[in-house]
């Protein structure tokens, strides 16, 4: 027997295979794509950073020999200056009139930053820079070391501006006589100037380590570790924000103003004084990103096109689909007789609904005022003794006490607004929300409440308790409601014994159980104990909802109510709730 096979299977058929190929290769394109940018980053970035490391290690070569030959220009001045006539005859002669003009026609075809001549006490006597005229130098190191040497001194001197000045000086003897020192500043920070205009930092190092030229002149005086750790609060937040985000850079050699740099070393052949230039990786990032944009195009081009062949595909099976709409209207159009006729009878449904609804109404709230007026009757009762003990108390000039009985007056007025809530889980079902509940705190507040009518009958109460909280996930409220019914009743079947005796006992174990024990005549019926108006009281004394509201509190809880008489007679009512474990091993 051959299967019947119908164009839409047909269809299916042809589209599955199809769909899941397309799915394959949108995900394969997806990894492709993946791949190749995390590719294309790394070597780019590595390839990159090494072309701006060649740069950054040429430009301090430049920067080197720049500073090399500024100083190796101004090491010959004076040794020239220091034979010449006109100052040795000044110095000689105390005759300084001419010596300043003569200072200035040199600076200016030197190139040093000034020029200054000192007589053999350490004064200057005359200066390219008129402001210093008259200056002691006597302990000053370019004017001491000088003094002790018959070469060309260079001294490095930190001014109290801030930055460093620095200095060739040499002796000038007449007739194997000191007479002199000439001082040449060499105008080193013409270069610093000229590298603020960069984006690189740049630092010279003396033979100490100290830095001696930066383009940041806080950097001064320090050294490079120094230098580096000098970074605000701020500034390492965004650091490590910067740090984060940027995926394209290498490893940092360091941070300069809270981003990573690339640090190059080298040295100046002069007085063993280095060199160091941190570079940005900005331009580093600014080449990756440009690759990585147009790959991420080309693959987004990719990506579009194949969704337009999607939408295309999309499209003819939409035309398919519309046939097939087509038929199912027909189908519609029969069914909308049928829906016509549903319609009429769902109406007439809809009526009886209505009348059943407004019979459930009333018998519900004639049940809830049942319940109502039976819960409220045991606080009204401890309210009325409590405002006699309280006019008693007031006419013997007791306030205190009276006190006492009004806040007692109070907790019941509470308890009967809780009341009038809780005995709404009886017609309506549900939890609010639970917390855990010590079961000896809750027999105590219910016995509490009951004080009033358990000293009027002196009934002897006896309760065995466990040396350990017995704690249960519930509601307080409702579990207390629960036990005072309990006892309302037990006190209610003691009644006609000569010595009412009431037993209550509670234990933990798998669950927590607390019986109620009386030595009562018993129950009868146990069959219709939990029922809704059952009771064995006379007319008026109750409505035989206690029970019934009580059994469907505790299996809202999780637990169960149950009764049996007592071996020696009377009621056992006993209520076993799930115990709150809180050990670690529960915990977890």
């Amino acid at each position: 027997m051959s299967e019947t096979v119908t164009p839409s299977k047909r269809r299916s058929r042809r589209s599955d295979p199809l769909s899941w190929r397309v799915r394959l290769a949108l995900v394969l394109l997806i990894v492709l794509a993946v791949s190749t940018v995390w590719v294309t980053n790394v070597l780019l970035t590595d390839r990159f950073t090494e072309s701006t490391r060649n740069r950054a290690e040429l430009r301090l070569a430049l920067y080197s020999g720049n500073i090399l030959s500024e100083l190796r220009r101004n090491a010959i001045v004076p040794q020239l200056l220091a034979r010449d006539p006109a100052l040795i005859g000044a110095l000689n002669s105390a005759d300084f009139s001419q010596s300043t003009q003569r200072l200035i026609s040199y600076v200016d075809e030197i190139g040093a930053a000034s020029l200054m001549l000192l007589d053999r006490d350490g004064r200057t006597v005359a200066a390219t820079d008129r402001n210093r005229l008259g200056e002691q130098h006597r302990n000053a190191p370019h004017f001491v070391d000088a003094l002790r040497s018959n070469t060309t001194v260079f001294t490095t001197q930190q001014r109290e501006a801030g930055g460093y000045s620095f200095t060739y000086s040499r002796r000038v003897e007449s007739q194997n006589t000191v007479i002199g020192v000439i001082v040449v500043e060499v105008d080193l920070a013409k270069f610093e100037r000229a590298w603020a205009g960069i984006t690189d930092a740049v630092s010279v190092l003396n033979s100490e380590g100290t830095i001696i030229l930066a383009t940041e002149p806080r950097w001064r005086g320090r050294t490079m570790e120094e230098a580096l750790v000098r970074q605000s609060p701020e500034s390492a937040i965004e650091r490590a924000i910067k740090a984060t985000a940027d995926w394209t850079a290498l490893p940092p050699d360091a941070y300069l103003r809270g981003e990573a740099v690339m640090r190059v070393d080298g040295r100046i052949p002069f007085r063993g004084w280095t060199m160091a230039t941190f570079t940005t990786y900005a331009s580093v990032r600014e080449k990756v990103n440009a690759v990585l944009a147009l790959e991420i195009m080309g693959f987004a081009l990719l990506a579009a096109l194949a969704f337009y062949a999607l939408s295309r595909k999309t499209a003819l099976r939409m035309a398919l689909f519309q046939r097939e709409s087509a038929e199912l209207r027909r189908l519609n159009a029969r069914l909308q007789r049928e829906i016509a006729e549903r319609e009429k009878v769902q109406k007439d449904l809809a009526s009886a609904e209505q009348t059943l609804e407004q019979s459930s109404k009333l018998a519900a709230l004639g049940e809830m005022s049942a319940a109502v007026s039976h819960e409220l009757n045991q606080p009204l009762a401890a309210m009325k003794t409590y405002l006699a003990g309280a006019r008693l108390l007031l006419r013997r000039n007791r306030p205190e006490e009276a006190m006492t009985a009004f806040h007692r007056i109070d907790d019941l007025i509470e308890r009967m607004g809780a009341i009038t809530r809780q005995l709404k889980s009886y017609a309506r079902k549900g939890q609010d929300q639970l917390s855990p509940v010590d079961m000896g705190e809750a027999l105590a507040s219910a016995l509490s409440m009951m004080e009033p009518q358990l000293k009027a009958r002196r009934v002897r109460i006896s309760k065995i308790l466990p040396d350990t909280p017995v704690r249960v996930m519930g509601d307080r409220m409702r579990i207390e409601q629960v036990l005072v019914n309990l006892l309302r009743n037990a006190l209610d079947a003691t009644k006609s014994v000569a010595n009412p005796e009431i037993e209550i006992l509670l234990a933990s174990g798998e669950t927590a159980t607390l019986s109620v024990r009386d030595n009562g005549h018993g129950i009868e019926d146990f069959d219709a104990l939990f029922e809704p108006f059952y009771t064995t009281k006379q007319p008026g004394d109750g409505t035989g909802l206690g029970l019934a509201i009580s059994s469907g509190i505790v299996a809202d809880l999780g637990g169960r109510l149950t009764a049996r008489n007592g071996a020696e007679g009377g009621a056992v009512f006993e209520m076993q709730l799930p115990i709150l474990n809180e050990s670690p091993q529960a915990a977890e």
